[in-house]
């Protein structure tokens, strides 16, 4: 912020060394003589050098920016929007979690694997409790019979802590996925403390590729993450990947934690 202190002292400065000025159009010749018997009148001479404050402005404006003292999509890059957290519970309590592989809305059927996978990576990443991955064919789950939408009752979250060995159980819905014209990615998730039924958590946004605030957050995750052998290619190839969105998107569900 330097740069733009010294931008901004700068024209202080010469707002209050002006010289003065003709009463015509010549705003940038000076005038020694008397304003009063020049017949210049205040508001002419105001006009006159407010338009010489905004065009050295302009002039130096672009130097500010090259100086990297603004970085305007900072201001707007923020993780996931839509997120729920209990002010009254300690994620630091629950000792493992289960996280069942996601349901699917989309057209994708194959792209829940990937999706549960990167999601316990990232969440592995931040060491706040156990995970364990539980896939939507496993015999010790389909014994439960439980749909992922239902709102369970204390006796069938005992089963579940009972069955899957955990604390809590991580369950949730692609509800969106579209590869082209451009990367999107929805995702509906909530985390259940299987001990007395309260939500610990819950998520639901929508990552579209397209969005310029989304472009802005890809830029901090790949500087962010990925640090070493970092390119501009690898921020194009987040939003034609579906893996590397993925990753992303992952990423950001996991920074709300």
């Amino acid at each position: 912020m330097n740069g733009s202190r010294t931008v901004l002292s700068y024209l202080a400065a010469r707002c209050s060394s002006l010289p003065r000025f003709r009463g015509d159009n010549s705003c940038f010749r000076r005038n020694d003589v008397n304003p009063a018997k020049a017949g210049v009148a205040p508001a002419e001479a105001l006009a006159c050098s407010l338009s010489y404050i905004s065009r050295v402005a302009i002039l130096l404006l672009p130097a500010a920016l090259l100086s990297g003292c603004i970085t305007y999509y900072r201001a707007s890059a923020s993780a996931a929007d839509y997120y729920y957290l209990n002010p009254n519970k300690s994620l630091a309590t629950v000792g493992r979690v289960a996280i069942v592989e996601l349901d699917n809305d989309s057209s994708y059927p194959k792209i829940s694997a990937d999706v549960t996978e990167k999601l316990y990576q990232s969440l592995q990443k931040k060491q706040i409790f156990g995970l364990t991955v539980v896939r939507q064919n496993d015999p010790s789950w389909r014994s439960l019979q439980l749909d992922l939408d239902s709102k369970y009752a204390l006796e069938q979250l005992s089963a579940i802590r009972e069955t899957l060995k955990c604390d809590a159980v991580l369950l949730g819905t692609i509800t969106e996925f579209r590869p082209y014209p451009h990367m999107t990615i929805g995702l509906r998730l909530k985390l259940i403390d299987l001990r007395d039924g309260q939500l610990l958590w819950a998520l639901e946004q929508i990552w579209d590729g397209a969005d310029k605030t989304t472009e802005y957050r890809i830029k901090d995750y790949f500087r962010s993450q990925k640090r070493s052998g970092y390119a501009p290619l690898h921020e194009q190839l987040a939003a034609v990947s579906p893996i590397e969105f993925i990753k992303f998107v992952s990423y950001e569900v996991a920074e709300t934690l």
